[in-house]
């Protein structure tokens, strides 16, 4: 299956994915045929990456369980899935950032971001996936990951109204990173779903097309749901902000006939390309009608007949191959939300390198749900 897209933004005249290493000419004979089989090549591995990798980035590699330490404790003694408090929903949880693999690019770095925190003032559970895209998208991604709990969590209206202080926090954080001129922001940012988790009902925040996906039992099927919406280009009400702002929408055809995915473009002129309609920062992409708008959904857990098992929450680079109900069968036959976690990423990886020789940074957060599975880690070992 030839690949289709490349995640996030387009720069005139050269791809914001993929770093070429073409050779220096020189006058020799052999060094020019060198470098003409390194322009065939990054040629070849173009089209081979048109889908959603993300391949430039400069952060450190985030590998194994993520949680953000407002207690003064050790993070690396949380490498197993913490219990939730007594009476709350959430019984389990655990996540991984993985850094994705590109043939010809080993320098590359994982533009993906995870957080996981609880705040016992509030009893709240806070999990968020960044996935960044362009030249400095992991930086995007890291400085938001940075202060985005502590901040959240201290904000005054936190306690009464999750929606505005969410609002309000990532607003804050947005013009800090666009401020910094350390980052590009003119083509790079990140998307941002983000879920808090207080009692029996969830808020989701979503920027972007990461996602967050609920797994519910009813009359003894397994259904999977999404909680939270992909903001794409082409969605009716999305495409209409955008051209009402100048920009276009529109997909580029490939030399092979076939579609890319619809992409945001400015009115005047073919950049930035960016294949999602909201996002955090992307400059440029912004003055063509792309908002950084968190669009909400709301949840109680368990009502109308429903016994909610899982909640899953991820980067693309799960979803592009797999979709919600695969997701959701795989999580819900293991025992604890690691297993859950390192099940899906190797399935995901696997079929990321099976269509497209490549793989995209891939983050995944799972938490079970009421009673589902507990004990089954006892019996288990």
């Amino acid at each position: 299956m030839a690949a289709r897209q490349t995640r996030g933004s387009l720069k005139p005249n050269a791809p914001s994915v993929i770093t070429s290493t073409g050779a220096t000419s020189s006058s020799s004979k052999p060094a020019a045929s060198m470098a003409a089989k390194q322009d065939a090549d990054d040629a070849k591995n173009l089209k081979q990456t048109r889908r959603r990798l993300s391949v430039m980035s400069d952060n450190k590699l985030i590998e194994g369980m993520d949680a953000v330490n407002l207690d003064g404790v050790d993070p690396r003694a949380q490498e197993s899935p913490a219990p939730a408090p007594t009476g709350f929903i959430v019984n389990s949880y655990g996540g991984y950032s993985k850094k994705g693999y590109a043939p010809y690019n080993p320098k590359k770095k994982n533009q993906d971001a995870l957080i996981m925190a609880e705040d016992p003032k509030t009893r709240s559970l806070l999990l968020c996936v960044l996935d960044g895209h362009g030249e400095d998208g992991d930086k995007v991604a890291q400085s938001i990951k940075k202060s985005f709990a502590e901040k959240l969590f201290k904000h005054r209206d936190f306690g009464a109204d999750v929606k505005a202080s969410m609002s309000e926090v990532i607003g804050q954080l947005e013009q800090e990173v666009l401020r910094d001129i350390s980052i590009e922001t003119d083509f790079s940012g990140t998307t941002f779903t983000c879920a808090v988790i207080r009692g029996n009902s969830i808020i989701c925040g979503n920027v972007g097309d990461s996602r967050t996906t609920l797994g519910y039992r009813r009359d003894g099927k397994c259904i999977a749901m999404n909680l939270t919406v992909d903001h794409k280009p082409d969605l009716p009400a999305e495409k209409a902000r955008i051209e009402a702002k100048g920009g276009r929408v529109f997909a580029v055809e490939y030399d092979d006939g076939v579609d890319g995915p619809p992409r945001v473009w400015l009115g005047h002129m073919d950049v930035p390309g960016l294949a999602m309609s909201r996002s955090l920062c992307d400059a440029v992409a912004h003055t063509a009608g792309v908002s950084s708008q968190i669009e909400f959904f709301e949840y109680n857990f368990n009502e109308s007949g429903r016994e909610d098992l899982v909640l899953i929450m991820a980067s693309d680079g799960l979803w592009e191959f797999m979709s919600d109900q695969e997701v959701v069968d795989m999580a819900v036959e293991t025992t604890e939300p690691r297993y859950a976690v390192d099940k899906l990423i190797s399935e995901a990886n696997a079929r990321w390198m099976r269509e497209e020789q490549v793989i995209d940074d891939t983050t995944v957060c799972v938490a079970f749900l009421g009673s589902f599975m507990l004990g089954a880690t006892a019996e288990h070992k």
